[in-house]
């Protein structure tokens, strides 16, 4: 059996590096560029899933006919505080803000998996990990600002890097934390007849 051929449709080095660890190395990677614009009354797990969905649709739209063969992979990450969501900081201001809002509370790291097969059937998933932080000082606070780590970071930190030092638990997914679910997404893959 011919090994299958995998599309990502998101540009976050995360992600590869997440798939790398499964032993999948996607034949191309294509950012889907939609509108990322939560709806009235949206859910933030609505919108993790739904955002994942219209990704893998619409790289298939686009790749069909110039690579029929290919499984497309999109995701979508969102850090929820209540009904809140904690989008990318646009600068260092809000990412400081983020972390505040943070500090000592349990968020959720919603993310949405869609995958898209060959012949057009798409499968799809919502991945909620919890996550506790402790009490961030301003002194740390800081420090994590000046590291830039939040830079392009749902929420405004990644759990991989510096803010590891910050969390005192965390309940589902890891790798979900980091961008994407690994059991669900080769659970996925696995369903579709994806053959690596």
């Amino acid at each position: 059996m011919s090994k299958s051929q995998l599309i990502l449709a998101s540009a976050s080095p995360r992600r590869r590096e997440l798939l790398a660890q499964i032993h999948i190395t996607p034949a191309h990677i294509f950012p889907a560029d939609i509108d990322e614009s939560r709806l009235s009354g949206e859910k933030p797990a609505a919108l993790a899933l739904r955002l994942a969905v219209e990704k893998a649709q619409h790289i298939y739209n686009a790749q069909r006919l110039s690579h029929p063969d290919h499984f497309i992979l999109a995701a979508d990450t969102v850090v929820s505080l209540g009904q809140k969501d904690l989008a990318k900081p646009e600068n260092a201001q809000q990412a400081a803000a983020f972390l505040k809002a943070l500090s000592g509370r349990r968020h959720d790291v919603l993310g949405g998996i869609a995958l898209v097969a060959p012949d057009g059937t798409l499968s799809s998933r919502l991945v909620r990990s919890s996550v506790k932080f402790k009490r961030l000082t301003p002194q740390e606070i800081e420090s994590y600002i000046t590291s830039g780590e939040w830079d392009g970071k749902a929420g405004g930190y990644a759990i991989q890097g510096l803010a590891a030092s910050y969390i005192k638990s965390i309940q589902g997914s890891y790798t979900n934390i980091v961008g994407l679910s690994l059991y669900e997404t080769q659970n996925m893959l696995n369903g579709l007849g994806y053959n690596s």
